[in-house]
Order: structure tokens, then C-alpha cells, then sequence
């Protein structure tokens, strides 16, 4: 039998990486173009996967079918060069959904906290020797990996609402983490958001089972609306698991667990904030509802390590404290700066990177209410991500609105200048903290390579 070409149009994405990681370890030919270089290439140039830099009509030649993303627009070289040839072309979603039809189906998804959850649900049924195929929308800790190709009949997945395609799956176990006004390109407003998920929660399979976030009044409705069986988590009796006595430290977490009122036992959480005690209650949910033991559960939490870009920490150098998160919604960067704030650190120094023009546009006011938490703040151009500009949205007139709101230091620059102004105002006892989905990452690492070649004032 003929080896099955697959050819993946931004193959360097987080999301597109990990399917064309599946595809290699199922024996298939796996090529892909992307812009630029990236660590997921790398991981997939190291497993057998051709990778070309750039988009050319030429990179499609012998794919059996060609998968893409929302991202990539009709007018790629490459998607033209498929249609005329008459390649198959396939959505990211449709091929996993694809992927994950022979297997217990466990999808994640929610504007919020998905990634981490997936992973922690991963971690779980890892260490609980279930041994499943996994496909996560960032980067673990433990594994250096986002995909892994397990032996028995579970899958578990985030999927993604940005574009709908979340209606792609009908799983097994599907758990929701949160609902919100996201992804301003795709969605004219939150009713249509709702209205969107009410939908993903009827494709649930008749036998399956929902869990969702008790503590998010628009997914519980949803919930409580349709005659699907469902579970409840977060921090009131009301729920069926919920945390009680929770104490947040700089790094760790720990909260007494409650399944329908009777104490199961204490968790320890190695990751920060109280938006992951919300993330491992949704996986004490998906433990119990496969049987595992509470104290397997209670063990895979203690041992996960969180994700790449989720709150991590870069190095520690002079007394400076440098992390990087990928937060990019104004929830996100409230849950994540109350988080940092309890680090202990003298200032919280922010350098953020708005994330697409209609994000901003739509979410303006509460962007320019967000950073309250931030005693130093910068802010840089926004990220495209593919998208046009729009008139009357740019990163300044955001910065005037967060003057306004706050007393503390606010300014705006290009992103070039960040690294030499954050040299220059850096001190002993400040937590530097690059914030936004974009390339705002590389200047945390640069930050710390720069401190370990010139020593911090106090």
C-alpha cells in the first residue's frame, strides 16, 4: 500500500505540529511550509518530516492531501497550486477529528485555561498507565512534546472555538472550561459565542458526559439547559467537585478536594494561580468519571510542570526574576498578573504585546482596564497575526486609555527598544514579565542572556 503524503500549509503552528507529529508516528509522509523556522519544526525535521521555508506553489508536489488552518488565506501559492491539481485540502480540525473517530474522544475546549487542562489531563491518564494518544495546543513541561501516539482506545485533544470548528467532534468526554467574548474575527458578539458552544455541547455522544466550569454563570446555564449528563467544578458547595481551604503561594498551590460534599483528600499544585486550582478540578472531574483513584489523580497533579508559556519562568539572575506568559485576552492577563503578583517581587515589570487589531477594537475598554496589577507597564505595536489594520486602533491610544485608568508607570514603545529600556530601569527584587501571544517571547530570553553580561543596580 502506498504511503500517504500529507502536506501541512503552516506547519510550524502549535496546533498543525501536532497532527503532523501523529501522522509521522502512524508511519504516514509528512511535508510542510511555514514562514520561518521554529522549535516545532525542528521537532518534526528530527522525526522525518520536510519542511520548506516560505510558501511555493513547487512545495505541494506529490501530496496526497494538503491540510490548513484558518490562517491560511485563499490566496496562498499553495492552496492555489492544490486546487488546480485537484489535492484534497483539509482543515486542521476535520483531520483530527478524523484521527480521533475510532477512540474514546476526550476534548477539551473553553476561551480560557484549555491548554493547560489538556495537559493536565494527559499528564493524568499517563500516569494512571492509560497510555493515550494526546494532541495539545502547547508545549509540556515534562514531555518537550504537544502530541504522542499512545496504544489504547483514548484520545484526548484540545479543540478550538476560534473558528468554529470545535463542531468538527462529537466526544466521549468533553470538558469546557469557561466561555467569553473571544476571537473578534470569527464572532460578531458574545450571543453568538453562546449560541456557538450550545451547539458543541449537543454533539456530545448520548452516553457521554460534559464537564464544566460551575463559577461561569453562561456555561452553567448551557449546561443545566440540555438533557446531557454533566459535572460541575470550582469553588462553591453548589458544585459537584470543588476546592475548599485553598492556599496560593508563589509556585504551588494547595486546596482540600470535595466530591458531592465528602472530602476526598489535599491537592498539591506545582503550578501557580487560582485559575489552575479551576484547571485541576476539571481533571478530578475526568478522573473520576473514568474511575481512576483519587490518589493517582491527587499524584499526577503533584507531578505536572505546566506548559511552555503558561507563567514561565525564564531564569532568575541579580535578584530579577524573568518569566513569560502567553496571555493575550484581558481575563487572561487579569488571572495571570494576580498570580504573578504573589511572587514576592518589590515591582511587577510588564511588557505586553496586544494580539490582533479586532481583538483590541472589541475589547478595548477592558484591555484598558486590565494591568491594574502591573506597578510598571509597556506596551508594544500590536501583533497582526495575518490581519489588517485598522483604522483608529493602534497600541497608543491604548496606552493613553491605561494612563487613565492607573497612577503607575505606563508607556508605550517599539518592540526593538523594550530590551534596552528594560536594562536600563531594571532592580534587584522586580519580577519582568513579557505577556502576549505574539514574538513578545524573545525578548525574555534575550532579557536574561543581557543580565548574565551586565550586573543589576539595587
Amino acid at each position: 500500500m502506498k504511503q500517504q503524503h500529507y502536506h501541512f500549509i503552516g506547519i510550524g503552528g502549535i496546533g498543525m505540529g501536532a497532527l503532523a507529529s501523529l501522522l509521522l508516528d502512524k508511519g504516514c509522509r509528512v511535508s510542510g511550509s511555514d514562514l520561518r523556522e521554529n522549535y516545532v519544526t525542528a521537532q518534526l525535521k528530527e522525526k522525518g518530516a520536510q519542511v520548506f521555508v516560505g510558501h511555493k506553489a513547487e512545495n505541494v508536489e506529490g501530496a496526497d492531501y494538503i491540510i490548513f488552518s484558518s490562517a491560511v488565506k485563499d490566496d496562498n501559492p499553495e492552496m492555489q497550486e492544490a486546487k488546480k491539481r485537484n489535492i484534497p485540502i483539509i482543515r486542521r480540525a476535520e483531520l483530527l477529528a478524523g484521527l480521533m473517530k475510532d477512540y474514546t474522544e476526550i476534548t477539551i475546549a473553553g476561551a480560557h485555561g484549555k491548554t493547560t487542562t489538556t495537559s493536565m489531563v494527559a499528564n493524568l491518564l499517563q500516569v494512571a498507565a492509560f497510555d493515550p494518544t494526546i494532541a495539545v495546543g502547547g508545549i509540556v513541561n515534562q514531555t518537550k512534546k504537544n502530541a504522542q501516539l499512545g496504544k489504547s482506545k483514548y484520545f484526548v485533544a484540545e479543540v478550538d472555538e476560534s473558528d468554529g470548528s470545535f463542531l468538527n467532534f462529537s466526544p466521549d468526554f468533553s470538558i469546557i472550561t469557561n466561555i467569553d467574548f473571544e476571537h473578534a474575527d470569527y464572532y460578531k458578539d458574545l450571543a453568538e459565542i453562546t449560541a456557538t458552544y450550545e451547539k458543541f455541547i449537543l454533539k456530545t455522544k448520548p452516553h457521554g458526559v460534559l464537564i464544566g466550569c460551575g463559577e461561569d454563570p453562561r456555561l452553567l446555564a448551557l449546561l443545566q439547559k440540555n438533557k446531557k449528563k454533566f459535572m460541575t467544578y470550582g469553588f462553591s458547595k453548589d458544585c459537584d467537585v470543588f476546592a475548599q481551604n485553598v492556599l496560593l503561594g508563589a509556585f504551588v498551590c494547595r486546596y482540600e478536594c470535595y466530591f458531592k460534599n465528602k472530602k476526598l483528600g489535599e491537592i498539591v499544585l506545582n503550578v501557580p494561580g487560582e485559575h489552575n486550582v479551576l484547571n485541576s478540578l476539571a481533571c478530578v472531574c475526568l478522573g473520576l468519571s473514568l474511575d481512576i483513584p483519587f490518589d493517582t489523580i491527587k499524584e499526577s497533579l503533584r507531578q505536572f510542570k505546566g506548559v511552555q508559556r503558561r507563567l514561565e519562568l525564564i531564569g532568575e539572575l541579580d535578584g530579577v526574576r524573568v518569566m513569560d506568559d502567553y496571555g493575550h485576552h484581558p481575563t487572561e492577563i487579569v488571572a495571570t498578573l494576580k498570580a504573578a503578583s504573589r511572587f514576592g517581587q518589590k515591582r511587577l515589570v510588564v511588557a505586553f504585546q496586544p494580539h490582533r487589531y479586532s481583538r483590541v477594537q472589541a475589547l478595548f475598554k477592558e484591555f484598558s482596564e486590565c494591568f491594574a496589577l502591573a506597578d510598571y507597564l509597556i506596551i508594544t505595536d500590536i501583533y497582526a497575526a495575518s490581519e489588517k489594520p485598522i483604522d483608529g486602533v493602534h497600541s497608543e491610544i491604548l496606552v493613553e486609555n491605561v494612563r487613565q485608568k492607573t497612577k503607575k508607570e505606563v508607556l508605550y514603545l517599539k518592540k526593538d527598544d523594550i530590551l534596552k529600556h528594560l536594562l536600563e530601569i531594571v532592580r534587584q527584587g522586580d519580577c519582568i514579565l513579557t505577556l502576549g501571544a505574539g514574538d513578545i517571547t524573545q525578548i525574555s530570553k534575550q532579557l536574561v542572556q543581557a543580565l548574565k553580561e551586565k550586573p543589576v543596580g539595587v
